[in-house]
C-alpha cells in the first residue's frame, strides 16, 4: 500500500522535487561566485558577509519545498473529494501517515542537492585562512527546515479546503492588522512578541533563523 502511494505521489511531486534539487545545488555555487576578490586581510569578512546574504535563499527554498510537497500530497485528494481515500480498507489516520511518510522521503532530494552543491563549492572556492566549510551541517539544517515546513503545511492542507482557508486567512489577517497599526503609528508591537515566540531559540520555527553558513569561523 505504501509503495503504491509512494509511486503515485512521486508522479505529482517530481517536477517540484527536481526543480528544488536544481535550485538547492545552485545556491551554494552562486554564493561562492559572489564572494568577491578583496585583499587577503578583508577576504574573510567578505566571505562571511556573502554567506549571510545567501542564508535567506536557503530558508526560503526550504519553506517553499515544504509548502509545495504538502500541497501536492493532498491536491488530488481534494480535487477528487477524497473518494479514493474513503474507498480504501484502512483508517484515515494510517492513510494520512503514509501520505506524510512518502512526502517526507522526497525531502531528501533537495537536501542532497544542497549537499552536492556545497561540496562542489567547497572544492572550487578559495577559502581564506581561519574559515572552515560546513557542507554537511548546512544540508542537515536545510533538511530539518524543509521537514518543519512540510509538517506545518501538511497539517493545514490535510483538512478541508474551507479549514485551510480559515487558517491561512487568519495568518493574513494578523499580518494586515499589524501593518495597519504600524501605518497609523499605533505604539503596539504585535509582530514582535509573535516573532519571538515563533522564531526565538525555543520557537517552533527557530530552525529558519540564525546563520545558514557554508563557510564560517
Amino acid at each position: 500500500m505504501f509503495k503504491a502511494l509512494l509511486v503515485v505521489q512521486w508522479k505529482w511531486t517530481k517536477g517540484a522535487a527536481l526543480l528544488a534539487t536544481i535550485l538547492g545545488f545552485a545556491i551554494p555555487l552562486a554564493s561562492v561566485q559572489s564572494m568577491g576578490t578583496r585583499e587577503d586581510y578583508l577576504r574573510a569578512a567578505s566571505v562571511v558577509a556573502a554567506m549571510q546574504d545567501f542564508g535567506v535563499a536557503y530558508a526560503l527554498l526550504a519553506a517553499g519545498v515544504g509548502l509545495a510537497f504538502a500541497v501536492f500530497a493532498w491536491g488530488p485528494d481534494h480535487n477528487g473529494r477524497h473518494i479514493y481515500a474513503l474507498s480504501l480498507p484502512i483508517d484515515r489516520a494510517r492513510y494520512a501517515a503514509m501520505r506524510f511518510g512518502s512526502g517526507s522521503l522526497f525531502l531528501l532530494l533537495p537536501a542532497l542537492g544542497v549537499l552536492a552543491g556545497s561540496l562542489v563549492a567547497t572544492l572550487i572556492a578559495d577559502i581564506p585562512a581561519g574559515l572552515h566549510a560546513y557542507p554537511f551541517s548546512l544540508a542537515v539544517r536545510f533538511l530539518l527546515a524543509s521537514a518543519v515546513s512540510y509538517a506545518i503545511f501538511f497539517a493545514i492542507t490535510a483538512s478541508t479546503a474551507k479549514a485551510a482557508g480559515v487558517v491561512l486567512g487568519g495568518i493574513a489577517s494578523f499580518l494586515i492588522i499589524a501593518f495597519l497599526l504600524s501605518a497609523m503609528s499605533v505604539q503596539t508591537d504585535v509582530l514582535g512578541p509573535a516573532g519571538s515566540f515563533l522564531f526565538g531559540e525555543a520557537g517552533p520555527l527557530a530552525v529558519f533563523t540564525g546563520r545558514w553558513m557554508l563557510f564560517d569561523a
